[in-house]
């Protein structure tokens, strides 16, 4: 991520304060109601906050859910979530960049804009 940040998202990548054991790919389809999270093959330790910053990035074509999921994850918006967030929209955009994920293309450059604010 020391690349792939200030590459895509125009900041030096974030100290990492704490790692946490992550799901890895926590979006939409791999929950279900009642709630359970499907798919842990990608699992490991990653920036703590990271498998919230993954659920808000496939959210931000919804901006009223993606607000309600950063009012869930407090860790989002924080100091302490810079590094996930910053990785995990970096992720995203250089998908974009390889022809992925276009739709996103757009907000995950807006979200980029406030990283760099922040």
């Amino acid at each position: 991520m020391t690349w792939a940040i200030p590459e895509f998202v125009g900041i030096p990548a974030p100290a990492v304060a704490c790692c946490t054991t992550a799901h890895g790919d926590l979006h939409w389809a791999n929950l279900t109601s009642p709630l359970r999270i499907l798919d842990w093959e990608g699992r490991g330790r990653a920036p703590q906050g990271f498998d919230a910053a993954t659920l808000y990035a496939y959210t931000l074509l919804k901006p009223d859910m993606a607000a309600r999921v950063r009012d869930a994850f407090p860790i989002l918006g924080s100091r302490a979530g810079l590094a996930a967030e910053a990785t995990v929209c970096a992720q995203l955009l250089q998908t974009v960049a390889r022809g992925g994920n276009l739709i996103l293309a757009d907000p995950l450059r807006g979200w980029s804009e406030e990283l760099r604010r922040r």
